[in-house]
């Protein structure tokens, strides 16, 4: 699994032209899914990002979690992680997981960040073409691979 997670001051996603969901502080996460990913990679990633501490203290020090300073999490299904562009100018997404397997992937990514927040995570709409908004705070972007947890 490849992430892409920014600190927003606020995002969305729209799918034909109506807002599915909205966060206000808290995380973006893009989501993408590989064919050989396990419910492994989902709990060492969701730990990952609900730990990860890149929000401002009182003394300015990118010190606390999401959790510590209750915000929320909006995560996108985001194939295109996986592109490879090696050959020629039209990536190839060979490496993205097939619908099939992506899909109960991602909705048990989802379910899984719920449960250790014990609060709602927002997701768009798997296969949707989606609008997203985002105010990216920092800005801060983090990428994690679950292939690079060394």
């Amino acid at each position: 699994m490849k992430a892409v997670i920014q600190r927003v001051t606020e995002a969305s996603v729209t799918i034909n032209g109506v807002v599915k969901s909205e966060i206000k502080q808290g995380l973006l996460v893009l989501l993408g899914v590989t064919h050989d990913d396990t419910k492994e990679d989902i709990e060492w990633l969701t730990n990952k990002i609900v730990g990860l501490r890149i929000f401002s203290d009182n003394d300015g020090a990118m010190n606390l979690s999401v959790g510590d300073v209750d915000g929320d999490i909006l995560v996108i299904s985001q194939f295109t992680l996986y592109a490879s562009t090696k050959k020629g100018n039209r990536p190839s997404f060979l490496e993205a997981a097939r619908p099939d397997k992506a899909i109960p992937m991602y909705e048990e990514f989802v379910s899984t960040l719920s449960r250790k927040r014990n609060k709602p995570t927002y997701t768009g709409e798997f296969g949707a073409d989606m609008k997203v908004q985002l105010l990216n705070d920092g800005p801060v972007t983090i990428v994690i691979d679950t292939k690079n947890k060394r």
